[in-house]
């Protein structure tokens, strides 16, 4: 069995023996992949010095985050574009997006920064990993106006109604997964029955939205064994379905 963690920051964690830790406990349970989407310049080289102590199990991705987007986003963009030491394959542009949760001001930046980062995707024929907060009309818009056969990717951390989900599907795009539909309310649960698998992908989104039991502590990739069990519960189907059918939209998506 294999579970594909498509979206997390374990980088964060720059101690050895602690960042050991957390890689030996995915191993443990079977979280054998790994994507990580830096979020600024200044945590790209945290992500490559994790995909290159662990290059089997790490998959880099690279974009500018829209928390991140300041005026300066585009010099941002461009460093980032430049900061690919030994021109590493990447996986995806991400995560990219709108997010209205902290800062509405900033809504014309993000979304120049957002289709720019768009038309960078396409130019490399990669997948987006789009971060959408507050905003799913904001990020669909854009969506449609980019659309083409060579937009596609992630919509992370899905957490929007059954509408929404069908919009996303449409729109060539996989419901990314998380923790939230362990959560008692979190009303993922209720929608997912209605969706193919075909259309998931799982994530964790650590150290963030720590999955039941786990809730309220620090995430880590491990995790996501609770997550796909949860998805399993709900598909009524097994764990090993669960990580088979993820593990395969994964690489479908990322090549790899």
């Amino acid at each position: 069995m294999i579970l594909t963690d498509t979206h997390t920051h374990l980088y964060y964690e720059t101690d050895e023996a602690k960042r050991a830790a957390l890689m030996q406990r995915c191993a443990e349970n079977n979280v054998d992949r790994l994507f990580l989407p830096n979020v600024d310049l200044a945590s790209v080289e945290k992500v490559f010095d994790l995909v290159d102590a662990y290059p089997a199990n790490c998959f880099p991705m690279l974009g500018l985050h829209p928390c991140s987007v300041k005026d300066n986003w585009q010099q941002e963009v461009e460093a980032i574009k430049n900061s690919n030491p030994g021109n590493k394959t990447i996986y995806a542009i991400g995560e990219i997006g709108i997010d209205l949760y902290w800062d509405k001001t900033t809504l014309p930046q993000q979304v120049a920064a957002f289709k720019a980062q768009i038309a960078w995707a396409k130019s490399l024929k990669l997948p987006i990993v789009i971060h959408c907060r507050d905003a799913f009309n904001e990020v669909f818009e854009v969506l449609e106006q980019e659309r083409d056969e060579d937009l596609y990717g992630i919509f992370h951390c899905f957490t929007g109604t059954l509408e929404q989900a069908q919009k996303v599907i449409s729109l060539g795009f996989y419901l990314g997964i998380g923790g939230v539909v362990t959560y008692k309310n979190g009303g993922i649960d209720k929608i997912l029955p209605q969706i193919d698998l075909s259309h998931i992908v799982l994530e964790t989104d650590s150290p963030y939205l720590s999955p039941v039991p786990h809730r309220g502590k620090p995430n880590e990739s491990s995790y996501l064994l609770y997550i796909a069990q949860k998805v399993a519960d709900v598909y009524e189907t097994s764990l090993e379905a669960i990580a088979q059918v993820t593990t395969e939209n994964s690489k479908k998506l990322f090549g790899v």
